[in-house]
């Protein structure tokens, strides 16, 4: 038995008397009757969605069903119409709650899905508030609208709530658990029309997830049994024969068969059809996965280390060789070590891939001399201080921005909007659903601690103050650039305790590179919710790099003030929210302009800044501080 009620604010859900209609009907009309349909009431006929409801109407009737409807002549139920934000309905299953529609506008979802446009519109649909994830699916299924040609619905309120769902599903369900929700037959009157909204959900669904997926044994599986499916019903529905094509190309599947693929011979399915995956197609991208450029820590004293972007198959040798290129000593003399959790070392061969499976129980890596002592003494050679200044310094600060944007954006241009939520509610916890958004991260923090490196790694007061300058400029170039990431990073470095209580340094930088400091800092300030950095984020046109701690803090503050399950039902408000404020990264990376964000950079520029010696002991470093400008 299911039921609908219209839910006011302070009002009761209809009740049943001799009056009132009450009716049972099949789940997948239930939740689209519009609530005008009432016994008394004239309704307007607007399109044929409204036809089909008043058919399904006069077909319940005839079976005897009838509608629960409440008569309650209360005054203010009366007088003014119900707003959309009153008008709720409740799918009731056995006596508990299983769905919550709110009607919505179309006028209202198109401003909310496109942050402020709006559309003429006179339909009203329903949004889900909550209910178990079989109803959710369920209702989104129903609520797809195909173009006549069956072309994508991108830009439809329908697609805007299954993008929603798409993209937070794993909070509240397994990848397998999805595969076994999207299995079935579809019989009926509506059945063809069923598959291809069934096949158009799979299709977004693998186009926006790809990536996580991939390797996913429980949708291999699902992904042939629909494909095998399709290809049962195209003799019965031969339009499905370009959803069979858009299946081959989007999955990398072919089909092989002996007999016409229109045959009604084709019932022995078994025999006639077989799927199989395109081995070389999954190995090449595979490989093209494997071949990203990743982070990686290399330490070279307690304190310090030096951050590189290398290869995520890189072995053992190869970085060695770049440590003793970068540190200016003999790769004989080197050893890579890595330091284990409990506290012990293993020493890596030299063909030992450092980002294998079997050294996941590596902490950290040590490149270490071979008797395993550290390649640097601790940091009070005067005249290697002098040389390091000196190198940073000859740099083009606008080379340097150019060097670090393209940096950031390899390893933005890879994260995806999912990551945001597995990383938020932790879900697959030790999986690699969240690798690029942990680089970039590492990256913005690398910057920070590189930022106050160079700058209490400096003996002489008068290159200190060039070298604020010289970050100043670098900030500044990184805004204009619009990779507000490493912008944020270096204004913070300059921030930090260590480096602003240098005030013998501080008072000899020009007032020029002050004031733009202070303009520069205007932007980072955490007043009003970092309304500063919205705004100014908000006016600069993508492609774009975010400033991701920031964003993270949003979904955080969604996450933690809204729960998950309400009554045992999903709270897809919550997700509603979590998911537009996750879309940003799309937007963000999208390059509709053709204002490609990167730019080319002098070949020693980008060396420096591949391999960046920091140190990341805020003691040590505030230790350097006061033996620069002891306290008075």
């Amino acid at each position: 038995m299911f039921r609908t009620s219209a839910v006011v604010p302070g009002g009761k859900p209809a009740a049943s008397n001799q009056s009132a209609m009450s009716w049972d009907c099949g789940l997948r009309y239930m939740f689209s009757v519009s609530p005008g349909l009432q016994h008394g009431n004239k309704c307007v006929l607007h399109d044929k969605e409204d036809l089909s409801r008043l058919e399904m109407v006069q077909r319940l009737a005839k079976d005897g069903c009838r509608f629960l409807q409440n008569h309650s002549k209360s005054p203010e139920r009366t007088s003014e119409p119900q707003s959309d934000e009153a008008v709720r309905l409740c799918l009731r299953e056995r006596g508990h709650d299983v769905l919550v529609l709110q009607r919505v506008s179309s006028e209202q979802l198109s401003a909310s899905a496109r942050g402020g446009g709006r559309e003429e519109a006179r339909s009203r649909r329903y949004m889900v508030v909550s209910g178990t994830p079989e109803k959710i699916l369920e209702h989104l299924l129903n609520d797809l609208t195909l173009d006549e040609d069956r072309g994508m619905t991108q830009g439809k309120e329908s697609d805007t709530l299954l993008d929603d769902f798409l993209l937070t599903y794993p909070v509240f369900m397994s990848t397998s658990d999805l595969c076994q929700r999207h299995r079935g037959k579809e019989d009926g009157k509506d059945a063809l029309e069923r598959k291809q909204k069934l096949l158009h959900l799979v299709s977004q669904w693998m186009s926006l997830c790809k990536d996580f997926l991939r390797e996913d044994e429980h949708v291999k599986l699902f992904m042939k049994t629909l494909y095998r499916c399709v290809l049962d019903d195209l003799y019965e529905h031969p339009a499905l024969e370009r959803d069979v094509g858009e299946l081959q190309k989007l999955y990398q599947l072919h089909r092989r068969h002996t007999v016409d693929e229109y045959s009604p011979q084709r019932k022995s399915k078994a025999l006639f059809h077989q799927l199989s995956l395109k081995e070389n197609g999954l190995q090449s991208r595979a490989t093209q996965r494997e071949t990203k450029d990743v982070l990686c820590h290399v330490y070279i004293t307690m304190d310090s280390y030096l951050s590189m972007r290398v290869q995520s198959g890189v072995v053992a040798q190869e970085l060695v060789q770049a440590v003793a290129e970068r540190m200016d000593v003999s790769q004989e003399e080197l050893v890579l070590v890595g330091v284990t959790y409990p506290g012990g070392r293993l020493l890596l061969q030299p063909q030992d891939r450092v980002f294998s499976n079997s050294l996941r129980s590596v902490g950290r890596l040590h490149a270490c001399r071979k008797d395993l002592g550290e390649v640097l003494n601790p940091l009070t050679d005067n005249s290697e201080l002098q040389q390091r200044t000196a190198h940073m310094l000859s740099l083009n600060t606008w080379d340097v921005a150019v060097a670090l944007t393209d940096f950031d954006w390899a390893i933005f241009d890879a994260v995806h909007e999912q990551e945001l939520v597995y990383f938020t509610f932790n879900r697959n916890a030790g999986s690699n659903h969240t690798t690029a958004l942990e680089f970039l991260l590492q990256r913005c923090n690398d910057i920070q601690l590189w930022v106050m490196t160079e700058v209490l790694l400096c003996p002489t007061l008068c290159k200190r103050v060039q070298l604020i300058k010289k970050f100043i400029k670098i900030a500044a170039h990184c805004k204009a650039q619009r990779n507000l990431n490493c912008f944020f990073a270096i204004i913070m470095g300059l921030n930090t305790a260590a480096v602003s209580r240098l005030s013998q340094t501080w008072e000899k930088v020009p007032g020029k590179f002050k004031r733009l400091f202070s303009e520069l800092e205007t932007v980072t300030d955490p007043s009003l919710n970092h309304k500063a950095y919205r705004d100014s984020f908000k006016k600069m046109k993508a492609p774009k790099i975010p400033f991701l701690p920031l964003l993270l803090k949003d979904i955080t503050f969604i996450h933690e003030g809204n729960k998950t399950f309400h009554d045992n039902l999903v709270n897809f408000e919550k997700l509603h929210m979590i998911a537009d404020t996750v879309r940003l990264i799309r937007q963000c990376q999208k390059d509709h302009m053709g204002n490609g964000i990167t730019q080319k950079s002098s070949s020693e520029v980008r060396a420096y800044i591949d391999y960046l010696h920091i140190i990341d002991n805020q003691q040590t470093l505030f230790e350097l501080s006061q033996r620069l400008e002891p306290r008075s």
